[in-house]
């Protein structure tokens, strides 16, 4: 049976930015879509801050496996219901991917129980991912790094709890690194922390993201036993 996938993206760049609006034209949710599509077969949904309890009603998350989370500019604003309700989901088994700013938004702190801060610089910096733990199922088909040739810099000191298991590290033009691959499990559910993808860089068009992104969701659409 296809695993059942939500993704969840603001969707506000894409509306105010012509620069963003040209890379995703469906939207950063729907080129994610896309790139699963071409890894796999899915069941997907997707879901926007606009709509009615931002998309993510009970149930849609009831027939949620694994929710995808794009969030940036509004990840103070989205309702502590919906938090709360997804939070509860997590835990009974969903799994959770936040994606690149998500790292802010309230259900992955909620889930982590720290701030998720971090060092960050706006440019066009190249991004090499150094695969750490080969072995692990999101790793699966990738090589020993891979490169992004322009991307925004998140670094450390990244205000996470250590990761259960680390998979990916990024290293940076301008010398920073950061955790950026970080798999947690909360309750009977699996967390997934995946770095790259800020919205005026091509990113999610890239293979290899698609290809870790699929992957992770394999991964996080399981119960741990």
């Amino acid at each position: 049976m296809a695993l059942r996938v939500t993704i969840w993206n603001e969707n506000r760049h894409e509306q105010t930015a012509p620069e963003v609006r040209s890379i995703y034209p469906n939207g950063i949710h729907g080129a994610i879509a896309e790139g699963l599509l071409s890894n796999g077969e899915y069941t997907i949904t997707t879901a926007t801050f606009d709509q009615p309890e931002h998309g993510l009603t009970k149930g849609v998350l009831d027939q949620t496996d694994v929710l995808i989370w794009w969030g940036h500019i509004l990840n103070s604003k989205v309702s502590d219901e919906v938090v709360e309700r997804a939070y509860r989901r997590v835990l009974d088994g969903m799994g959770f991917i936040a994606l690149h700013s998500a790292a802010g938004c309230k259900l992955f702190k909620k889930l982590m129980g720290t701030t998720c801060r971090f060092k960050w610089r706006e440019a066009d910096d190249k991004e090499r991912l150094w695969i750490v733990n080969p072995g692990h199922p999101i790793a699966a088909g990738l090589g020993e790094y891979f490169e992004l040739e322009q991307e925004e810099m998140y670094g450390e000191h990244f205000d996470i709890p250590a990761p259960d298991e680390l998979v990916f590290v990024s290293w940076f033009t301008g010398g920073e690194v950061m955790r950026s691959g970080c798999a947690y499990y909360r309750g009977w559910g699996r967390v997934f922390y995946f770095r790259p993808g800020h919205e005026t860089h091509p990113t999610y068009w890239n293979a290899d993201i698609r290809k870790a992104i699929a992957n992770a969701v394999d991964w996080a659409g399981k119960r741990k036993q």
